[in-house]
C-alpha cells in the first residue's frame, strides 16, 4: 500500500463523508450551540491545521533524520522536503480536518452541561504536576541514552507542554465539555491506531525497533503509535474546544482578542460563528 493510498482510503474518505454529513446539517439548519460559538468553526480548523504543519514539522523531520521511522522508498513519491516526504505532511493537514469535523458533528448533537463550571483547582494542579513529573522523566530516558525508550519518549517530550498548558488553561470547561472530548477521542484514536497496524503490516513505514520499547498491540501496533495518535487528537480535541468555548474569552486579554480578532478579519459574535 503505498503512502497516497493509504492517505486516500482512510482520511479522505471519511473526511469527504463528515464534509457531506456537515453540509447535509448546514442544511438542515442544525447549528453547533451557543456555549460552542465563540469562534468561527472553520476559521479554528485551519489554525489548529497551521499549528500542526509548523508545531510538528521540525520534531517529525528529527524522528526521520535519526532513523526512529523510515519509509519504503517504493511506496513513497519520492518528494522529500527536508527529511520527511511530501505525503506526511499531507498527512498533518489531514488528521487536523478529520479530528475536527468529526468533533464538529458530535457537537451539534451533544447537549451541553447546562451547570456552572466546576471548582477544579486542586485537580487540575493535581493533574499537571503529574504530567510535569512524566515529562521529566521522558527527559531523563533521553538523557541517560535508554535507546528503547527513545521514541516514547521523544513523543511525550514533545506533546506534553502543550496539553499542560492546555490543561491549565481551561480545565474546567474542558470538564464541562467533556462527553464531546471523550466521543471525539475514542473514536478517532482507534480508528487511526487500526489504520496505521494495517500500513505497517503492509511496509508502507516501519518503527526502528532499537529505539522502540517493542509492545505491541494486537501483535503489529507498536504502543508508541497508539500513543502518539492519542497524543495528537488530544492536541486537537482539546484546542478546538477551548478555542470555541465561550467561556473561554474571559480568560483572554481584551487587547489579544481584538489582535486575533483583525487577524482573523472579523469580531468574535456569536452571529458570526460557524455552524
Amino acid at each position: 500500500m503505498t503512502y497516497f493510498g493509504f492517505l486516500a482510503q482512510f482520511l479522505v474518505i471519511p473526511i469527504l463523508l463528515l464534509a457531506l454529513l456537515t453540509w447535509l446539517d448546514w442544511r438542515r439548519g442544525l447549528t453547533l450551540p451557543p456555549a460552542l460559538r465563540g469562534w468561527p468553526a472553520w476559521r479554528v480548523v485551519v489554525g489548529h491545521i497551521i499549528v500542526a504543519l509548523v508545531y510538528t514539522t521540525p520534531w517529525d523531520n528529527y524522528l526521520v533524520a535519526t532513523g526512529v521511522w523510515s519509509y519504503n522508498p517504493a511506496l513513497i513519491t519520492g518528494l522529500v522536503l527536508g527529511w520527511v516526504p511530501l505525503e506526511e505532511y499531507t498527512f498533518f493537514v489531514l488528521q487536523p480536518l478529520l479530528t475536527s469535523l468529526w468533533l464538529l458533528f458530535l457537537a451539534r448533537r451533544l447537549p451541553v452541561d447546562p451547570r456552572p463550571l466546576p471548582r477544579l483547582a486542586a485537580a487540575r494542579w493535581l493533574l499537571l504536576s503529574g504530567l510535569g513529573l512524566l515529562w521529566l522523566g521522558m527527559a531523563a530516558v533521553l538523557a541517560v541514552g535508554w535507546s528503547p525508550g527513545v521514541y516514547l519518549a521523544l513523543i511525550l517530550l514533545w506533546a506534553l507542554p502543550p496539553v499542560m498548558l492546555q490543561i491549565g488553561f481551561g480545565a474546567d470547561i474542558l470538564w464541562r465539555h467533556r462527553r464531546l472530548v471523550l466521543w471525539t477521542l475514542l473514536p478517532v484514536t482507534l480508528y487511526l491506531s487500526l489504520a496505521d497496524a494495517l500500513a505497517i503490516g503492509s511496509g508502507t513505514w516501519t518503527i526502528d525497533p532499537a529505539q522502540s520499547l517493542q509492545i505491541f498491540l494486537g501483535g503489529v501496533l507498536p504502543v508508541e503509535e497508539f500513543i502518539f495518535f492519542l497524543m495528537t487528537n488530544i492536541l486537537l480535541v482539546l484546542g478546538t474546544v477551548l478555542v470555541l468555548a465561550h467561556e473561554s474569552q474571559s480568560r483572554v486579554s481584551p487587547q489579544l482578542r481584538a489582535r486575533l480578532a483583525h487577524l482573523s478579519g472579523l469580531g468574535l459574535s456569536e452571529s458570526d460563528s460557524i455552524r
